[in-house]
This record gives C-alpha cells, sequence and structure tokens, in this order.
C-alpha cells in the first residue's frame, strides 16, 4: 500500500532535520546568552570587552551561516531569537559608542531581525537613560531621548504587523518613558 523507499526516505530526512536542529538550538543559545552579555556589559560602559565578545559571536553566527545555509537556519525559532538579541546588541553598541545604526557587515540578517533588534534597542536605550539620570547626568538623557526619537521617527513609516507590531507598540511604551523622565528632569531644573 505504501512505498517503503519512501517512508525510508522520510525517515531519514526527518533525522537529518532533527539532528541540525539540536545543532543551530545548541549555538544560538550560546549567541542569545553572549549576546546578553553584551548588553549588561555595555551598560556598565564596558566597550572593549563587548567587541571582544562581538567577535566570539558573529563567529558563531557565520558557522552556522556557513554550515546550514541562512535559509536554514532561519527555519529554526531558536536562531531567530538569538539573532535578533545579537541584532539589538549590536545596534545599542553601534549607539553608546557614537556611530550611525547601520546594516551589519558579514551576515546575512534579514528585516525582521534588523527591525526586532532596533525596536528592542529602545528599551535598552531607556534604561540607559534611566541609569544616567540616577548618575545626575541629565544632558546624556536628553542626548538619548533625541537619539530615541530620531530612531522611532524612521519606525513609524513601517506598517509593521504579527510579531513586529508587538515590538513597535513596546517600543512606544518605551518612548513615553525617556519623554515622562525627560519632563520631569525639565520640572526640577
Amino acid at each position: 500500500m505504501i512505498n517503503k523507499k519512501f517512508v525510508e526516505k522520510l525517515k531519514k530526512e526527518y533525522a537529518e532535520s532533527g539532528s541540525e536542529r539540536r545543532q543551530i538550538g545548541s549555538l544560538a543559545n550560546v549567541v542569545l546568552y553572549e549576546s546578553k552579555r553584551i548588553i549588561f556589559a555595555l551598560h556598565r560602559g564596558e566597550l572593549k570587552p563587548a567587541e571582544a565578545k562581538f567577535k566570539e559571536v558573529e563567529g558563531i553566527l557565520a558557522k552556522l551561516e556557513k554550515n546550514f545555509g541562512s535559509v536554514r537556519i532561519y527555519q529554526e525559532g531558536s536562531y531567530k531569537a538569538a539573532v535578533e538579541e545579537y541584532a539589538e546588541a549590536k545596534m545599542l553598541y553601534l549607539v553608546l559608542s557614537g556611530q550611525k545604526l547601520d546594516a551589519i557587515k558579514g551576515l546575512k540578517l534579514n528585516y525582521e531581525t534588523y527591525l526586532g533588534g532596533i525596536c528592542d534597542l529602545i528599551g535598552e536605550l531607556v534604561r540607559v537613560a534611566t541609569n544616567q539620570a540616577a548618575a545626575g547626568k541629565f544632558e546624556r538623557v536628553k542626548e538619548i531621548k533625541e537619539t530615541v526619537n530620531e530612531i522611532m521617527a524612521q519606525l513609524v513609516d513601517f506598517d509593521l504587523t504579527g510579531y513586529l507590531r508587538t515590538k513597535y507598540d513596546q517600543a512606544r511604551g518605551h518612548l513615553r518613558k525617556i519623554e515622562q523622565m525627560d519632563y520631569e528632569i525639565r520640572l526640577r531644573k
């Protein structure tokens, strides 16, 4: 009734896919963990150690891309989450080191990765601003608010839906927080 060679072929493909998924997931977890550590280092002002960690993470991402191809790795949720966290960390680094937000060279990241990372970046910038306000560095809060406004002005042009719409709405909430922070600082002056 059923072709046994066909079933054997399906079993083999299924087993290979599972093996690939585990390999991708394992390395993606390292990328996710290290990207979070980079973000925390950046919050502490540790740009040089973050740069070293970026090289490590980018090496893993390049290895995944080389071994499995960009189409295959983007089929895995663990990879998507990890690479988005990496993009968020890289964008935070660019902003804090005074560079422009731009495409990350050497890696094939899709638009969802960039947009998700940039939306999450807003929350990290608000966290930086909060720490700066607590340290009495009120001018830095104003600078960060201007950066957030500039980024949000670009994001508003996208008609984001689904997952990215949720990220965008969270970014808008963070924008309100930094606007409120800036307002309260100005009232106290």
